[in-house]
């Protein structure tokens, strides 16, 4: 069966956002480009892992003598997205992503294949490119340094604004209460 390639060159709009209330939240990294709309369902910790990354990797570029491109230190004020999720529909549940950048295109690359499409290694990478050949589906986007860096921004903002962190026990509260269980001393 030949894979199904949800492909974005230079996206319109391409964010990490929520459905549901704290706690029970769905994240979603959604990629738009004219009304071409794909949402894939992430984790919570994927999500937080891909804006870590990313900045990782401007944050290199930033440091490599010689760097032709221009990486932006923060996040450019016109590129915020502070905006909901447009109208959802999952294509799928992303379980194995890749992050790269194309030096050709000055853009930071993400792939994403379905939960359990592909094997991965102890790392939770791809073992080799083969394997991905063998996906049924996959989600590849592209987004210059400024968009990435955006997009992070914004990704660990969506990350941080699920529920309060208890300050005795470190666990989540609930909006219908909280129990709090010392440790033992």
């Amino acid at each position: 069966m030949p894979t199904t390639v949800h492909e974005f060159d230079w996206p319109d709009r391409v964010v990490v956002g929520t459905v549901g209330v704290p706690g029970q939240r769905t994240f979603y990294l959604q990629v738009r480009t004219g009304k071409q709309i794909v949402s894939i369902a992430l984790e919570k910790l994927q999500s937080a892992q891909l804006a870590e990354k990313i900045d990782e990797i401007l944050d290199q570029l930033m440091t490599v003598d010689g760097n032709p491109f221009h990486v932006p230190a923060s996040t450019p004020l016109e590129l915020v997205d502070n905006d909901d999720l447009d109208a959802v529909e999952e294509q799928f549940r992303a379980g194995v992503m890749s992050l790269g950048w194309d030096p050709t295109t000055a853009q930071v690359v993400i792939e994403a294949y379905p939960l359990g499409e592909v094997d991965e290694d102890d790392d939770g990478f791809l073992e080799d490119d083969d394997e991905a050949d063998d996906a049924e589906e996959v989600l590849r986007v592209r987004m210059p340094v400024g968009t990435a860096r955006a997009f992070a921004k914004r990704t660990r903002e969506v990350v941080g604004a699920g529920r309060p962190i208890c300050v005795i026990c470190g666990q989540p509260i609930d909006a219908d209460g909280h129990t709090c269980t010392f440790p033992e001393a």
